[in-house]
């Protein structure tokens, strides 16, 4: 028995036309002869009735009184609708279908309530529904405790239910479905010459993720990684045979070329903060921070200042602590961090310097840069983001290149 895990987002199963499309490519795969796990999102996105955002909105939202054992007890209802609403429609169509909670299916988690982890998942339920049925429908996004509370494991969590559920079962692949064909060399609304990637890496993927692209959560990509479970994303709207994405290991045969940069992803709404260390050394500067639960990211330490960033919403709460120390601080706000990236990075000269030429180019000042083995980020005005998006993709993924 070979399995498949097929994961629809908010969008895909947003109302019955779009849960048709997808169960296509469910009654695809029952055709080909594959047990199929879907998981699914709640149904729609913020606005519509069983969204996350709008259960959240019935409480007051982050003002709500609830404790979080109780919130998850609210926003896990939004993929427990979608999951038997799926459920419905798929048996009109003739699938022979089960649903299941992440509870049912044996998911089980820690008890950080709104942000649980998965700790492991009992296969006997799953398992003893495949003997019979084709299809079991699974709720994204929840699980429960050992002593059976509803928990929720954070946004994006039906990427990662998927990518658990398919490590799990040692599926044939994980494909999650979306509104988009597959992944994108750079954000299209954006780039103008931003086209398609047949194949990618996990790696390049989990960094494309983690630096602004939304098409999947990078959580998702690393267990998939790690269980060497190959991915495809893929539309909800196309063909069932259009392979979209395939996200597999970087030196599988699949990945045709060796190649530099694979994408250029980006990040908005961030401030940037340089600090001097003259009042406050860098660990106090970042314990504080911390002590106050704010996030800081793109880090520069010197010997005289720190620098980082953090998004907008959270500059004003650094800003008045940093007074408050008795800190003196610069801060630039509207920043935007390009990431450009590619497993082909390490070890090839010269990368930087044509990032460099690029935004000089088009008279576009570097505010911070930084780069890993796979990724160099710099940060630029807000304002310039388009003009800078253009002409890196130009410089490293443009026709001539």
């Amino acid at each position: 028995m070979e399995i498949i895990v097929q994961k629809f987002g908010g969008t895909s199963v947003k109302d019955d036309a779009a849960r048709k499309q997808a169960l296509r490519h469910v009654q695809y795969a029952v055709d080909q002869g594959d047990k199929v796990i879907v998981v699914v999102s709640a149904i729609g996105r913020k606005g519509a009735p069983y969204a996350t955002d709008s259960l959240l909105g019935l409480v007051h939202g982050e003002q709500s009184r609830l404790t979080n054992r109780e919130l998850d007890m609210l926003v896990s209802v939004g993929e427990t609708i979608s999951t038997a609403v799926f459920t419905e429609l798929a048996r009109e169509q003739g699938l022979n279908v089960v649903a299941m909670t992440g509870q049912d299916a044996g998911i089980v988690t820690s008890d950080e309530f709104q942000n649980a982890k998965i700790l492991r998942v009992k296969p006997q339920a799953i398992n003893d529904a495949f003997d019979d049925a084709d299809v079991v429908v699974v709720t994204g996004f929840q699980g429960a405790t050992e002593s059976g509370h509803i928990t929720t494991i954070g946004r994006g969590g039906s990427d990662t239910s998927a990518a658990i559920l398919g490590a799990a079962f040692k599926a044939k692949r994980v494909d999650i479905f979306t509104d988009v064909n597959g992944m994108m060399t750079a954000d299209p609304r954006l780039v103008t010459h931003a086209r398609f990637i047949k194949a990618i890496s996990y790696e390049e993927l989990a960094n494309m993720a983690h630096e602004g692209a939304k098409v999947i959560h990078p959580r998702a990509v690393e267990i998939a990684e790690q269980a060497h479970v190959p991915m495809r994303i893929r539309s909800t709207y196309q063909a069932p045979d259009e392979l979209g994405t395939l996200v597999t290991d970087r030196t599988t045969t699949q990945i045709e070329h060796y190649r530099t940069v694979t994408g250029i992803a980006h990040q908005t709404g961030l401030t940037q903060f340089t600090v001097p260390t003259d009042t406050l050394s860098s660990s106090e500067i970042f314990e504080l921070m911390a002590a106050h639960g704010l996030s800081v990211d793109f880090i520069n330490i010197t010997q005289h200042q720190v620098v980082f960033n953090l998004v907008n919403g959270d500059a004003k709460v650094a800003n008045d602590l940093l007074t408050k120390a008795h800190v003196h601080c610069q801060a630039i706000g509207n920043c935007a961090k390009v990431s450009v990236v590619g497993a082909g990075i390490t070890g090839t000269p010269g990368v930087t310097a044509k990032i460099v030429t690029a935004l000089s180019a088009q008279h576009i000042d570097i505010l911070q840069s930084t780069d890993s083995y796979t990724t160099i980020w710099v940060l630029v005005k807000e304002a310039d983001l388009k003009v800078a998006m253009n002409a890196l993709h130009d410089a490293f993924l443009g026709i001539d290149n």
